[in-house]
């Protein structure tokens, strides 16, 4: 497990061997982690900028060129996690997932307020009944495979959840160090500060894999 600042050493130590595309989209991601530790620290911490700096580094790290994303957002990065799982050979995330952050994750999952559907109701977009139906089909889904341990799944199931605050956020559907949704964003914050660095630090292992692309707006001089 690498914390951040064992990070950002590796990948001084290594950037020179990462092919350009990639080397600028892991620094990217590291820059944004940054920032979120700098409003984590803070005597009172900054959870809603945190939350938002740290969903840009999860962006950073995964999200491709424009042309290459014919899927909606969500299953880019189900996807991606899917790979990131599969390259995990030391375990990083199963051990996040099913040993530190094991109990937070179950409350986070049962929690109605990162449930898209949930809001679809309040918005009058479909009935009570449809929503709650929606809501036990999806924990049913997500207890399934914590039983099963699958931690792919769980994760996706997880950042999905984390999208609906993320979307909650960034449309302006929050007020700033408002009290309504502290604690989902506080737990969010505690969760992606941990597991980003972890997925960062699989991706430098394989820096020439096929599933990484290229990255959103590449550097250009004065621009």
């Amino acid at each position: 497990m690498m914390n951040l600042s064992e990070l950002s050493q590796y990948y001084q130590q290594n950037n020179d061997k990462f092919p350009e595309p990639f080397r600028l989209r892991i620094y990217r991601s590291i820059s944004w982690l940054n920032t979120a530790g700098q409003r984590l620290n803070l005597p009172e911490p900054d959870f809603d900028i945190a939350f938002i700096t740290l969903w840009i580094a999860f962006n950073a790290a995964y999200a491709k060129e424009i042309d290459d994303l014919p899927q909606p957002e969500r299953t880019n990065f189900q996807e991606f996690l899917q790979t990131v799982c599969g390259l995990d050979s030391e375990q990083k995330l199963y051990s996040l997932v099913w040993q530190k952050f094991s109990s937070s994750l179950r409350l986070l999952l049962d929690n109605r307020y990162v449930f898209q559907p949930f809001w679809h109701f309040h918005n009058g977009k479909i009935s009570e009944t449809a929503w709650l139906q929606s809501f036990e089909n999806a924990k049913r889904k997500a207890h399934t495979a914590l039983a099963k341990k699958d931690t792919a799944i769980v994760l996706s199931i997880v950042f999905d959840r984390l999208y609906t605050l993320r979307n909650q956020l960034m449309h302006g559907g929050a007020t700033f160090a408002g009290s309504a949704n502290r604690t989902q964003l506080k737990d969010a914050c505690d969760f992606l500060q941990e597991c980003v660095p972890q997925i960062v630090a699989i991706m430098m292992t394989q820096p020439t894999h096929p599933a990484w692309g290229r990255a959103f707006y590449p550097f250009v001089q004065g621009a």
